[in-house]
């Protein structure tokens, strides 16, 4: 085989080459565009927060310290306002309690019930 023919042989197998990997960035390419498309529309669908329930003007006298506030309180404010807390959540979970029970014509437990 001659020389040229070599060099003919070569050329055309990158140029092959060549045309393969154009096909395959163009693949690539539109895929990745699909997917965005993609979650473009995912995004818009899912974008929209809804609407924030309705707040009473009048939060019953509880004042809701601002966000980030505890990061300068002190610890035994912060300890005085978890264990305030807690006690409010337990009333709560009580009274619950006490009121499911009455409904259904259950013993209310001892300590479930106020005496003073």
């Amino acid at each position: 085989m001659p020389w040229w023919s070599w060099i003919l042989l070569w050329v055309a197998l990158i140029a092959v080459s060549l045309l393969c990997y154009l096909l395959l960035g163009i693949r690539l390419f539109r895929k990745v565009m699909a997917t965005l498309r993609e979650l473009s529309a995912a995004g818009a669908k899912l974008g929209h927060l809804p609407a924030a329930p309705e707040r009473p003007q009048d939060d019953g006298g509880t004042r809701r310290p601002a966000p980030g506030s505890a990061v300068f309180a002190s610890p035994e404010q912060m300890r005085h306002d978890y264990f305030a807390a807690k006690a409010f959540r337990r009333e709560l979970r009580r009274q619950r309690r006490v009121k499911r029970k009455a409904e259904r014509g259950q013993p209310q437990s001892l300590h479930d019930i106020e005496f003073s």
